[in-house]
């Protein structure tokens, strides 16, 4: 895979459900986010930007093929192509790695990919006239617990008590607070309708030891489950032989993997695994980890799995998802999005590396490999 390289990477602020970007449909949260990652990659390049195809992650949306959409939207042309993927929460991810594949298999036409959520929009969905709120992970037979109720038992399976996940939680506001205060954000978000703050950085912080439990004799509160949100992230794609000498992140490999659906938030760890095995990079190798929190309790046992310390400094420097928000469709981007700031913007030394990673919904987990390269 390193006849891909990522040479810009934007996203959006990422907001609460209902709150700020409410009115915004998945379409129009990801255009002006595709424009500017197509903007800049042609300043990255020198020359103007072909988008090939455009692919996008995305869960809860309207259908009708919502990358195509925002294609449009963004101004690439009748002539640019769409896909939308659904992959869960590592759906935005999973765009990047298939527009990654499409170059590597010899189709060396830039690409721009990413995912999008407009949680606040989605569609009511029924059957047989009665509303549901997420269609099965799993079918019949197998476990498909809710989200919370899988995040408690990880942390009975795990022995992850309240006090550990509270901490989680508080440290990823702090880091989120910090590096937004010092500006780390800024270059990464492309305004929409005026907003270009992250909402719910910082906003938890005082409320984590009153909050209540979710489910009665268990220990998820709130504060330790991620808020549902609104946003987009894109990376724009290019072959790396025809460009070499760009600042940017080296493809180097990607992983997806299954594991048992009654913990869907494992995923993740066996996904850094196996992609860390196809690159030949050692844990201690990796100089930034972005790795998706969808819940405290499950972002503690992935690190765990993988012999991390709960406060590492490499994962999720900035704060993660606990502190920012996940809008599920565009989480996994927004991760390389994040990586991006860190290694690129950032100017970490040629040859680090980093990771990106997501537990999905179902039994599944997702990662990818990146090096810095200037």
């Amino acid at each position: 895979m390193s006849d891909v390289l990522i040479v810009s990477a934007r996203r959006s602020a990422l907001t609460t459900r209902g709150r700020a970007l409410a009115g915004v449909s998945a379409d129009r949260l990801a255009a002006p986010v595709l424009r500017a990652a197509a903007d800049d990659a042609a300043r990255a390049i020198r020359a103007p930007f072909e988008v090939a195809d455009v692919i996008l992650g995305n869960c809860r949306g309207p259908g009708g093929n919502t990358a195509r959409l925002a294609a449009l939207a963004a101004g690439l042309g009748a002539q640019t192509p769409g896909a939308t993927v659904d992959r869960q929460c590592g759906s935005g991810l999973a765009a990047v790695i298939d527009a990654a594949q499409a170059i590597a298999a010899g189709d060396e036409r830039p690409r721009l990919a990413g995912g999008v959520e407009s949680a606040s929009t989605a569609p009511e969905r029924r059957i047989d006239g009665i509303p549901f709120e997420r269609a099965p992970f799993a079918p019949t037979g197998w476990p498909d617990p809710d989200m919370i109720d899988a995040a408690d038992a990880l942390a009975r399976l795990d022995g992850i008590d309240r006090e550990r996940q509270d901490a989680a939680a508080a440290r990823s506001h702090r880091r989120a607070t910090v590096a937004r205060e010092s500006g780390r954000f800024a270059a990464e978000i492309v305004p929409i309708d005026g907003v270009s703050t992250d909402d719910s950085v910082g906003g938890a912080l005082a409320l984590l030891p009153r909050l209540k439990p979710l489910r009665e004799n268990g220990t998820v509160t709130a504060g330790t489950a991620t808020r549902i949100g609104d946003g987009a992230a894109a990376v724009a794609l290019v072959s790396a032989p025809r460009h070499a000498g760009l600042p940017g992140l080296l493809v180097r490999a990607h992983a997806v993997v299954g594991v048992d659906p009654a913990y869907p938030g494992l995923g993740a760890a066996p996904a850094i695994e196996a992609v860390l095995a196809a690159s030949g990079t050692a844990l201690a190798e990796v100089a930034a980890f972005e790795i998706v929190e969808a819940f405290a309790a499950q972002s503690l046992a992935v690190l765990g799995r993988l012999g991390l310390a709960d406060d590492d400094a490499r994962v999720c420097a900035d704060g993660g998802a606990l502190a920012l928000g996940h809008p599920w469709g565009a989480s996994g981007a927004v991760a390389l999005v994040r990586l991006f700031s860190r290694l690129v913007r950032a100017e970490h030394p040629a040859g680090s590396i980093g990771v990106a990673a997501a537990s999905v919904g179902g039994g599944m987990g997702i990662a990818m490999v990146v090096e810095a390269v200037r």
